[in-house]
């Protein structure tokens, strides 16, 4: 019997994601967005920024996964990151008009270089390259799952594979592209990792 306040297969997600394993992280990123965005567009009245505070949190996940409890409710932790990020957003509206400041700014650490690398470059265009750098049948699992948004089980189904196939295949398609973009540095692979969940 599971006594944690947390559902077994998430538990199992979880515990995926803080061995590092990044299908775990975009699997989780799917299951909570549009129940996140609406939670924070509640309190933020703006989309895009609500979509600043969901992606922050989760880059918050990301970094800090080797310490989440897996243990404890995975939903409460998430929550509580979002309603922090969210006050500390309104707090910047009363401040200003407008952010000055994207989302980057506020969930990393990085360097001026970095920053404008990142501002200036044409991060879909990078992506795609990386989706290129993929195998044929990497690329149609990979679309499937980010973009049709099937289950691994879904995707098995109408392949006639495995779902453990589906799996790795995905995984090894995360790998290859993070490999890729790591030339762009750890923190900007962290980063468009995020971007490539969001299905860009």
């Amino acid at each position: 019997m599971n006594n944690t306040d947390t559902p077994i297969n998430e538990r199992e997600i979880v515990l995926r994601l803080i061995d590092g394993d990044e299908d775990a992280f975009c699997e989780l990123y799917a299951t909570y967005k549009n129940r996140l965005l609406y939670f924070a567009m509640r309190f933020v009245k703006s989309r895009d920024f609500a979509e600043d505070i969901f992606q922050d949190a989760f880059t918050v996940i990301w970094q800090g996964r080797r310490f989440i409890d897996p243990n404890a409710s995975f939903s409460s932790y998430l929550y509580t990151i979002m309603r922090n990020r969210i006050l500390n957003q309104i707090r910047d509206m009363e401040k200003e008009d407008t952010l000055k400041e994207s989302i980057l700014s506020q969930a990393i650490d990085y360097s001026d270089d970095t920053k404008n690398n990142i501002l200036s470059g044409d991060l879909k265009n990078i992506i795609q390259k990386a989706f290129e750098s993929l195998t044929p049948r990497q690329q149609e699992i990979f679309r499937m799952s980010r973009e049709e948004l099937l289950s691994h089980k879904e995707i098995a189904d109408k392949l006639g594979i495995s779902i453990h196939t589906v799996q790795e295949h995905i995984s090894l398609a995360l790998h290859t592209i993070r490999t890729y973009l790591t030339k762009y540095s750890d923190t900007y692979a962290d980063l468009l990792l995020i971007l490539i969940c969001m299905n860009l």
